[in-house]
């Protein structure tokens, strides 16, 4: 892969616990492979337990805790799923700020699986056309998205994929997004 996130941070948002390993270590590695620089964003300092569907798999190290960094430290957004994780996430009204404002200053975000429940509370899928897992899709309608069935998603630097089988064109998307930067059409939903 390219060197196309040369200087590029992206944070990884997750939960202390419940975040889909995979979802979390491939687009990771893919940021990495574009020469970007991702750092992992939590709620809590130490480490956060990631699972494989439902059973406990590797624990990553905590970068920076939520509350001690800004959307304007970072150049994109990624967020796993997991069926916990972004449950757990939307409770906690730091972590529920910290995503929104990635729209409302037009940067872009990532979200795959069961992340856009996240994306829900803070209120910036109205408008949007977007994929998750699906049994999030009434969830997202009623929150006035367009949910569609496709492996990967763009709406104006915002990508969204299914499942783990979803993660090479997640992932490429992804890192193409990151690299063309701001995107204007973000901020419409923020």
């Amino acid at each position: 892969m390219s060197e196309t996130l040369t200087g590029r941070r992206v944070a990884f948002l997750v939960a202390p616990e419940g975040a889909e390993q995979v979802e979390l270590t491939e687009p990771w590695q893919a940021v990495r492979d574009a020469g970007g620089e991702p750092e992992l964003v939590s709620i809590s300092p130490g480490t956060i337990q990631a699972f494989n569907h439902l059973d406990k798999a590797d624990t990553f190290p905590v970068d920076k805790v939520v509350t001690e960094v800004s959307p304007a430290d970072y150049d994109a957004l990624v967020l796993p799923g997991g069926v916990a994780n972004p449950d757990f996430l939307r409770t906690v009204p730091n972590a529920v700020r910290f995503a929104g404002e990635f729209f409302a200053q037009q940067q872009p975000v990532a979200a795959i699986c069961h992340a856009p429940w996240l994306l829900i509370e803070a209120d910036v899928v109205r408008g949007r056309r977007l994929t998750s897992y699906p049994s999030l899709q009434t969830d997202l309608r009623n929150a006035g998205a367009e949910w569609v069935d496709e492996e990967v998603v763009v709406d104006a630097g915002f990508v969204t994929s299914r499942k783990p089988d979803d993660l090479p064109a997640f992932c490429a998307k992804m890192v193409e997004e990151i690299g063309e930067g701001a995107h204007r059409a973000q901020a419409r939903s923020a």
